[in-house]
């Protein structure tokens, strides 16, 4: 049997699946409705000064039939007060001693409030904090969230704040409206952060109503942008973990979310260097159950791979993964339709005539039955056919042999360099 325990950062948990700070930990009552379902950790909502939420604040984007392909939320922090959170935390944490809780703190950046709130929380017994430096509405207009996650110099004043005081390991969730994330990691590691999570929601509007021109959602025909996550925002987030873990200066473990839907996308985020990963609107779409399948896809998949632990997965790809520069320019991949399996839609056909490089043939075999075919010396291997294809097997994408040697951009422009100072001397 394989082994699904996780250590982020000293903070265990029986597997790597936690629920993120969000509208599912809300409450002791869903917590502990979470770990009953299987869920290694939960990271409480966030705690601060009790605010007041708006209605309605939850809008999705559905896109060729999938629901909530994208979700947005225009939500704030906890609108419960914090000695009732606290009791809900110790007595979640009484009663599932081995299932991990974070708690998710925002307060303004101000010392004393950070050592005042890190003292309350971890008196009730929490196995680590999670510094909430991302949420990009609402708070962020108070200077909090997203408003100090943008300055460097605030993630690492406030870091270091949380970290005279604290007694647990401290987990700095970073926000992705920024240009460059790794700057902010850097700053949070500076300051002393014990992990890094990764991302919190995006700037977004969801949509426009073209019948009343409202936004959506609404309120009271006023909209507001919020924060969007869901399957949507999974390449942005798997590329912004990527970036922190290959980053010599971020050596802490890092905590991956942004749309894991299932046990494949935590495989994916793990190989990229993520610790664990944590799930959000998964769950709101399907309910806690959800992860019952993520727990036995995974425990499948490392048995196959003849893994005994998810640790030996963590940062397996970290390598494969660089900058445009260092590609081979000499590598050749092509297209190959298969005659007996395409259905002759002629999408690839159309996809690659008009945007792309015009290299697939409509022809007719002596019988006079149409096919396709790929003009293979013409053809740059972008992938476009396979992609719009409908049908599985139907196109190929074959890797060439070629006689050129492997040769990246950067090799060519230090060639090109080096001859240029030669006939200079």
């Amino acid at each position: 049997m394989v082994d699904l325990r996780t250590n982020l950062a000293g903070i265990t948990s029986p597997n790597p699946f936690w629920l993120a700070s969000a509208p599912p930990t809300n409450s002791g009552y869903q917590v502990q409705r979470a770990f009953e379902a299987g869920w290694g950790g939960a990271v409480w909502k966030t705690l601060g000064d009790p605010i007041l939420n708006v209605s309605s604040r939850f809008a999705a984007v559905s896109f060729n039939g999938q629901r909530i392909a994208g979700f947005n939320n225009i939500e704030l922090i906890t609108d419960r007060p914090l000695e009732v959170n606290l009791k809900e935390i110790a007595e979640t944490k009484k009663r599932f001693p081995n299932h991990t809780i974070v708690a998710s703190l925002m307060v303004e950046p101000n010392q004393d409030k950070w050592h005042e709130i890190v003292k309350q929380v971890e008196a009730v017994g929490v196995d680590g904090l999670e510094l909430n430096f991302g949420c990009p509405h609402g708070m962020a207009e108070r200077g909090m969230g997203s408003a100090s996650g943008q300055i460097p110099e605030l993630v690492e004043k406030q870091t270091y704040w949380v970290k005279e005081v604290a007694q647990t390991p401290v987990i700095v969730k970073l926000t992705p409206n920024i240009t460059d994330i790794t700057i902010t990691a850097e700053a949070a590691v500076k300051g002393g952060a014990n992990a890094v999570s990764m991302i919190n929601t995006i700037n977004s509007l969801a949509g426009v109503d073209i019948d009343s021109w409202n936004t959506i959602p609404h309120v009271a025909g006023k909209g507001a942008h919020g924060g969007y996550c869901g399957p949507a925002v999974k390449p942005i987030a798997l590329n912004m973990v990527a970036d922190c873990a290959r980053n010599p200066l971020i050596h802490v473990p890092i905590s991956g979310m942004g749309g894991v839907s299932d046990w494949k996308n935590a495989v994916e985020f793990m190989l990229m260097g993520a610790s664990n990963v944590q799930v959000c609107t998964a769950a709101m779409h399907h309910g806690f159950r959800i992860v019952e399948d993520m727990i036995d896809g995974l425990s499948n998949y490392l048995e196959e791979k003849g893994l005994f632990s998810v640790s030996e997965l963590v940062g397996r790809s970290v390598q494969k993964y660089s900058d445009w520069g260092d590609l081979d320019l000499n590598h050749k991949v092509v297209a190959r339709i298969n005659t007996d399996t395409c259905i002759n839609c002629n999408k690839c056909h159309i996809a690659c005539e008009d945007t792309s490089h015009q290299c697939i043939d409509m022809l007719k075999d002596p019988a006079g039955n149409k096919y396709l075919q790929v003009r293979e010396e013409d053809c740059v291997g972008c992938n476009l056919c396979s992609i719009v294809c409908p049908v599985d097997g139907a196109i190929d994408m074959v890797e060439l042999q070629t006689e050129l040697p492997r040769m990246s951009w950067n090799e060519r422009q230090a060639i090109i360099s080096g001859i240029d100072k030669t006939v200079k001397a």
